[in-house]
């Protein structure tokens, strides 16, 4: 028996969680610490003991999370085989004529290098290498140039791969194939308005982005097109497959990073040490993520035990008239927490609170998930944690300072408050497609 009641013990342990990470303690170590204790209160050793000994296991096992480390292993073959540097290449032939073109051009290309990458700090920092220093050449605004590819980055987050859909497929139950494709229309939706935004400020402030003296015929331009066939391959090899039915998440997964390694063979750049390289980058990533799942696999086991879940759940159906207004209560949760945890740490945390109550209300877990996918990437771009600002300012060094980078973000925030307005008013955005695979 316990002074407390099972929900003021879960109340308890979501205070030390919050405590805890206050404190930097990793993420995993602090979900795993809390949850186990947490059992061991409620159930006693043993319960705590079989937990451990049976929940990383089976969450381990599943198939489905085999994605991840082919997502990543066909991003790191990606970027090791220079199709990051093609694709600025491509985008600044083609746009560097509009006001902002090489920003503009900076957002199409990472847009790009999300379809074959799924990591929105992998795009952030394999972007900021080649354009920044392209930008600043050219005297842009040190602000704009920085936070067009940390903005810009977390498109890797939302166009499939996204190593996020994937976990939140897992974790909520939902089709991963169809959370994919559900991304699409956001992705573009996101990178469309960046580019209108980026269009506008420059032509009533050209001085925030000199016009460049650069004169491209159209046969430059068709020669650049030819050199980053593999984007549009490796997209329908994933997407294409996904959408059409013929393979699953997983398979699609494999499919991408054998078709990235194929490719990088084929225009000879892909050498054994980048090979390796990618390797390792792969394996470090999966086992960070890995991690960090397991505590919150940990932490869902014992706010099940606690009752937290159905409490918030019953509380929430009480007073919620309006679905909407749950939603908006969330993305208040989620805007704040954002700021201070990393995208993996805070959905794993927070979907064993929230899932219940989205699930009474019956609201559709694919249009919550791309909310979410979204919400967690404008929380890369809100200090104080905002890690693609990080990402940014660890590439460009001294030459600008972190907090003219995330000055120059308040923009990118202005415009992501138009494209969650737009997300939330209007779900078939984002249920769209998945909707057609369903025919």
């Amino acid at each position: 028996m316990t002074e407390f009641s099972p929900v003021a013990v879960g109340f308890i342990g979501l205070g030390l969680l919050v405590v805890l990470m206050a404190l930097r303690f990793p993420i995993g170590i602090a979900l795993g610490t809390v949850s186990l204790s947490g059992m061991f209160v409620l159930r006693g050793p043993s319960a705590a003991m079989a937990a451990l000994a049976g929940l990383p296991f089976e969450f381990a096992a599943s198939w489905s999370l085999s994605a991840v480390p082919m997502f990543l292993l066909m991003g790191a073959i990606a970027f090791h085989t220079g199709l990051t540097r093609s694709l600025f290449s491509a985008a600044r032939k083609w746009l560097s004529f509009l006001p902002g073109g090489l920003a503009v051009a900076t957002n199409f290309a990472s847009a790009g290098f999300a379809a074959v990458s799924g990591s929105s700090l992998a795009t952030a920092a394999a972007m900021g290498r080649i354009a920044i220093p392209e930008m600043l050449k050219a005297r842009y605004d040190p602000g704009l140039a920085t936070a067009v590819v940390a903005a810009s980055g977390t498109l890797g987050s939302l166009i499939p791969p996204s190593i996020l859909f994937v976990l939140y497929g897992i974790f909520t139950d939902q089709p991963i194939g169809k959370l994919l494709i559900a991304g699409i229309l956001p992705g573009l939706l996101t990178a469309f308005v960046y580019a209108a935004m980026i269009i506008g400020r420059c032509y009533l402030n050209p001085n925030l982005a000199p016009a460049l003296d650069e004169k491209v015929t159209m046969t430059e331009r068709l020669a650049e097109l030819r050199k980053v066939w593999p984007v549009p391959a490796l997209i329908l090899a994933v997407a294409g497959s996904l959408y059409s039915g013929l393979a699953t998440t997983t398979e699609a997964a494999a499919v991408g990073a054998f078709m990235a390694f194929v490719v990088g063979a084929l225009q000879g750049r892909l050498t054994w040490r980048a090979f390796i390289d990618s390797v390792q980058e792969s394996l470090a990533s999966t086992a960070s993520i890995f991690f960090v799942a397991i505590g919150a696999i940990l932490l869902t086991r014992f706010l099940a035990l606690s009752g937290v879940p159905n409490y918030l759940a019953t509380l929430m159906g009480a007073w919620a008239l309006d679905p909407i207004l749950v939603v908006l209560g969330a993305s208040l949760i989620y805007l704040f927490l954002g700021m201070f945890l990393d995208p993996v740490g805070l959905m794993l945390i927070t979907l064993p609170v929230l899932m219940p109550m989205f699930r009474a209300l019956n609201l559709d877990l694919i249009w919550i998930g791309v909310l979410v996918v979204k919400y967690l990437e404008i929380g890369l771009l809100t200090p104080p944690v905002g890690l693609n600002a990080y990402v940014i300012s660890g590439v460009v060094g001294s030459a600008v300072p972190l907090s003219r980078i995330f000055h120059g973000l308040i923009w990118f925030l202005a415009a992501e408050a138009l494209i969650m307005a737009l997300l939330i008013g209007f779900p078939q955005i984002s249920l769209y497609l998945p909707n057609l695979m369903s025919n």
